[in-house]
C-alpha cells in the first residue's frame, strides 16, 4: 500500500520537539520503561550470568524513587480524587476501534481521511461525535475524551498486554502467548493491594479468554509474576443466554454447606503438613484460590449478583437483548455488590473484534456500534442514575487506534500514534475534552497521554499509589506503574 508523506510512519518514532515541549511529561514516562523491560527480559532467561543480571537490574528497582522526579514518587494522596472510584469498569475494545469514526473525526479532512460517517452533536455544547453514536451523544455530559493517547507498538498481542497492565512489553511488536513471568493484569494487581471480603469477588473478566486465531491465550489477561490466587474470576459464558448461569456459585448435588465446611477445615489441616514440611510456596496459590471460593460459596452476595433475572424487563430491553448489552447490566450488578474491579472483553461479543482492515463502515454501522452505544449509554446512565457514577470509574479503550488513511479494502489498519479512549465517573471531568489530535487525527497535537499514564491515572481513583512497588511470589519487587497521574483528568 503506498502512503503520502503525511501518512508515512517514521523509521524511528519519538516524540517531535514540539511534543516535547507541549508535554515534558511523557518524555521521562517512556525513558523509565528501559529498567523494566531489561528486568523482564532476565525473567526469561534461566542461566547462571542472568541471574546476576537480575539482581543489579533489582537493585536499580529499588532505587527508581531516586531516579524518579519528586512530584512522581510522592504517594499521591494529596493530589484530587485519590481514592475516589470504590469500583473500576474497563471495557476493553479488542482489535481497536478507529478514532476518527468515534471519537474524533475530522469533517474538514480529504475523503480518504474523514471516511463516510458524520459527526453529530452531544448534549455538551462544543462536543461531537460519530453519528452511529446516538445514544452516547445524549450521556456526553457523563463522561470525558481523551483524544491523544500514544504509543508505538503496532501489534495486538503486545499492545493488547500494555492496555491492560499498564506495562510495555518485554518482546514490543509481537504476539507473545501468556506467560508466568508477565506483569499481572488490572484486576490481579487489585486482588493484591486491595482485597476485599471473601463474600465477594476481588476481579472479574466478563466475556471470552482473548486469542489471535488459533494461538495460545494473548497475554495481559492473567495475574502473571502473582500467582493462581490472584486470578480473577472469569465469566466466559453469554449472559443474553436463557442458560446462563455461573458454574461453581452453586453447591453440586448432594453438598450441604455443613459438608462443605468440613472439607474445607479437612483442606486447612493438610496444608498445616505442608507449611511444617518447609512447602508451603507449593500450596499457597491453591490455599488462596480455596479461601476465596469458600467465601464465595458462602455468600448468597455474590451468587445473586449474577441473578439478571432480578431486573425487569424494561430495564433489560434499555441495556439491549444481545450479549453486550446484557453484559454491560451484569457489569453494573457488579459494581453494585461491591466488586472492585471489572474487565469486559470485546473479543467476538456480538460481532467479530474492531480489528476492521476490510469494510470498515459496514462492520461498525451494522454489528460493533448499535450494541456498544446502547450497552453503554445504558450503563452510565444506569450507575448515575443509582448515585454510582462518581465512585465507579468506566474506561473504554482498544489497544490502539487505526490508520488515518483509509486502505484498498475500504478498511483501516493498526494505529497505535494517536487514539481516543473514554473515561467516566470515579472522579474524572464530565462533559470535558483532553488533548486533541492533528487534521487527520495521525498524532496528538497537545497533551500526550501514554497508556501507562492511564493506568497510573486508574489507580490513583482508586487509591492506590501508582509508584510503589509490587512483589512477585519469590518477594522480588517491580514498579507498579512508570506512568505519571493525568492531573488534567482528576
Amino acid at each position: 500500500m503506498s502512503w503520502s508523506s503525511a501518512f508515512r510512519r517514521p523509521k524511528a518514532r519519538r516524540l517531535t520537539a514540539r511534543q516535547d515541549r507541549l508535554n515534558p511529561g511523557l518524555q521521562p514516562s517512556v525513558c523509565m520503561m528501559t529498567p523494566f523491560l531489561q528486568q523482564n527480559k532476565v525473567l526469561c532467561s534461566t542461566t547462571r550470568r542472568g541471574l546476576f543480571q537480575f539482581g543489579a537490574l533489582g537493585a536499580l528497582n529499588l532505587a527508581w524513587p531516586k531516579l524518579l522526579p519528586a512530584s512522581d514518587t510522592q504517594s499521591l494522596p494529596a493530589l484530587k480524587g485519590f481514592g475516589n472510584a470504590k469500583s473500576c469498569v474497563v471495557i476493553f475494545l479488542f482489535g481497536g476501534p478507529g478514532q476518527q469514526d468515534l471519537w474524533d473525526l475530522k469533517p474538514e479532512a480529504p475523503a480518504e481521511v474523514r471516511g463516510e460517517f458524520k459527526p453529530i452533536a452531544t448534549n455538551v455544547s462544543g462536543i461531537a461525535i460519530g453519528e452511529h453514536l446516538p445514544l452516547l451523544s445524549q450521556q456526553a455530559d457523563k463522561f470525558a475524551i481523551v483524544r491523544s493517547v500514544t504509543h508505538t507498538d503496532f501489534e495486538h498481542g503486545s499492545a493488547s498486554y500494555t492496555a491492560l497492565t499498564g506495562q510495555p512489553h518485554p518482546l514490543p511488536g509481537t504476539n507473545t502467548p501468556a506467560r508466568q513471568e508477565d506483569f499481572p493484569t488490572y484486576g490481579a494487581i487489585i486482588s493484591k493491594l486491595q482485597p476485599t471480603p471473601q463474600s465477594v469477588p476481588n476481579a472479574v473478566i466478563l466475556g471470552p479468554v482473548m486469542h489471535q486465531g488459533a494461538r495460545p491465550p494473548m497475554a495481559g489477561q492473567n495475574a502473571g509474576f502473582l500467582g493462581d490466587g490472584y486470578e480473577p474470576l472469569r465469566i466466559p459464558d453469554d449472559p443474553n443466554s436463557k442458560e446462563f448461569s455461573v458454574s461453581g456459585l452453586a453447591f453440586p448435588d448432594g453438598m450441604t454447606p455443613v459438608r462443605m465446611n468440613h472439607r474445607y477445615e479437612l483442606l486447612g489441616s493438610l496444608e498445616q503438613h505442608y507449611q511444617r514440611l518447609d512447602r508451603w510456596r507449593d500450596v499457597e496459590g491453591m490455599t488462596q484460590l480455596k479461601q476465596r471460593a469458600h467465601g464465595l460459596l458462602a455468600s448468597s452476595r455474590s451468587r445473586d449478583a449474577f441473578e439478571l433475572s432480578h431486573e425487569t424487563l424494561s430495564l433489560r430491553d434499555r441495556y439491549g437483548r444481545h450479549r453486550f448489552g446484557q453484559t454491560m447490566l451484569l457489569t453494573r450488578r457488579l459494581v453494585e455488590a461491591e466488586v472492585p474491579l471489572v474487565t469486559i472483553n470485546w473479543s467476538k461479543l456480538n460481532a467479530d473484534q474492531w480489528d476492521t482492515h476490510k469494510k470498515n463502515y459496514p462492520k461498525l454501522k451494522n454489528e460493533l456500534l448499535p450494541p456498544f452505544d446502547q450497552g453503554v449509554a445504558a450503563l452510565l446512565a444506569d450507575l448515575d442514575d443509582r448515585g454510582l457514577l462518581d465512585t465507579t470509574l468506566v474506561i473504554a479503550l482498544g489497544e490502539f487506534g487505526r490508520t488515518p488513511k483509509l486502505n484498498k479494502d475500504a478498511g483501516r489498519d493498526h494505529w497505535p500514534d494517536c487514539y481516543s479512549v473514554l473515561l467516566a465517573g470515579g472522579g474524572t471531568p464530565r462533559g470535558f475534552i483532553y488533548g486533541s489530535s492533528d487534521r487527520h487525527a495521525a498524532y496528538p497535537a497537545d497533551a500526550p497521554v501514554a497508556p501507562w499514564d492511564l493506568a497510573a491515572t486508574m489507580y490513583h481513583l482508586m487509591g492506590v499509589a501508582p509508584h510503589v512497588d509490587v512483589h512477585d511470589r519469590l518477594e522480588r519487587p517491580f514498579r507498579l506503574s512508570h506512568g505519571r497521574v493525568v492531573r488534567g483528568l482528576l
